[in-house]
């Protein structure tokens, strides 16, 4: 297959490739040779295609607007994953995006003629400019523990949970303090014959409203780290967990006392050094996701402390190179401020040899 030509490749279609893609549209770049925008997914929504069905509107904090078409009206039990990906369709046709699926990027690499080639599993395509709006929902992280592989029963991540049915009179050990943990181990525990949920850390539920301040200082802290060559915090590990009516009643019914986490897996369940041990059937490891970044492994961007460092949006090892919904802009919100950001400095730097075409 021929290797075609763009000025700006965009990887990704979730909230930050949609909102850069608009933002290149109205930038001047033309859809198709100015820029195109490829999605591994089977169809329009990002990761939120792949959310699961029982997570309904109304569960959904802080879901902001892509650029120039408002979020619809729709129902609070209307399931998150149908309505926000019938939104983001509408939004490709609104602005007559060039988005190109399902287009699986392997790898990305440097030539010599200062452009980047981006390898597909559709042929080539060579970019002046990459926006990696790739999320983390295609890497789900799995933490080693001793004896993982002995466990009988049945383990599954975040990314693989399709609702409460299946756990019906199962004993259930959920891992991890984050949001989706606890939303998880609030649907299991209607049905399951008991839960056991574990943290590494206490969960820090905060009474106090989450005001635009504290959301500005989350963000300040995660920018930091990220400008440092740091691997980006996590949001909660940043912001706490607000203390919901929901949680309050989960807290009340003891679905909450928690336990740190084990030490080892058995076959029957988890234990710790102290001797205690809680049998399972099931392992839910609601235990994050990290950056979908292997394809640019090859341009060796990370730094000696695990991250990559970042300037903004820009990553300062390459400058053709901007990474959005990655560290402090890993919400709706800040992937929206981040494509305007990204496509305003690519569109400074690729001026002039634009001008001169």
């Amino acid at each position: 297959m021929d290797e075609r030509s763009v000025d700006v490749l965009v990887i990704g279609a979730g909230q930050a490739g949609l909102s850069a893609g608009h933002h290149l549209g109205r930038a001047g770049f033309a859809p198709g040779d100015g820029f195109v925008i490829l999605d591994g997914g089977d169809g329009p929504g990002g990761a939120w295609r792949h959310r699961w069905p029982t997570l309904r509107l109304d569960r959904v904090h802080g879901f902001h607007d892509l650029p120039g078409l408002p979020f619809p009206v729709a129902g609070p039990d209307r399931p998150a994953a149908e309505v926000v990906s019938a939104y983001f369709a509408a939004y490709e046709r609104e602005f007559d995006l060039p988005v190109r699926r399902p287009v699986r990027v392997r790898e990305v690499r440097d030539r010599a003629d200062g452009r980047l080639t981006v390898h597909t599993d559709h042929g080539s395509w060579t970019t002046r400019a990459l926006v990696n709006a790739t999320g983390t929902w295609t890497r789900p992280f799995w933490p080693h523990y001793p004896g993982r592989a002995s466990f009988r029963g049945r383990q599954l991540h975040t990314a693989d949970y399709r609702g409460p049915a299946e756990f019906a009179g199962r004993r259930v050990v959920v891992v991890g303090g984050g949001t989706s943990a606890v939303q998880l181990l609030a649907e299991v525990s209607t049905v399951a014959a008991g839960t056991t949920w574990v943290t590494r850390r206490p969960p820090d539920f905060r009474d106090e409203e989450f005001t635009p301040e504290r959301g500005r200082a989350a963000v300040a802290l995660v920018d930091a780290a990220v400008r440092a060559g740091r691997p980006p915090d996590s949001v909660v590990g940043v912001t706490g967990l607000p203390l919901t009516p929901e949680l309050r009643r989960l807290r009340e019914r003891g679905v909450l006392d928690r336990l740190p986490v084990f030490d080892r897996i058995t076959p029957d369940g988890v234990a710790w050094d102290d001797g205690r041990f809680v049998p399972a059937d099931v392992i839910l490891w609601c235990t994050g996701f990290r950056a979908a970044l292997d394809h640019l492994a090859p341009l060796r961007l990370r730094a000696p402390g695990g991250g990559i460092t970042m300037d903004g949006t820009r990553v300062v090892a390459d400058e053709r190179i901007h990474l959005i919904g990655y560290g402090p802009s890993a919400s709706t919100i800040g992937a929206n401020r981040a494509g305007r950001a990204a496509v305003r400095e690519i569109r400074a730097r690729l001026a002039p040899a634009r001008a001169a075409h």
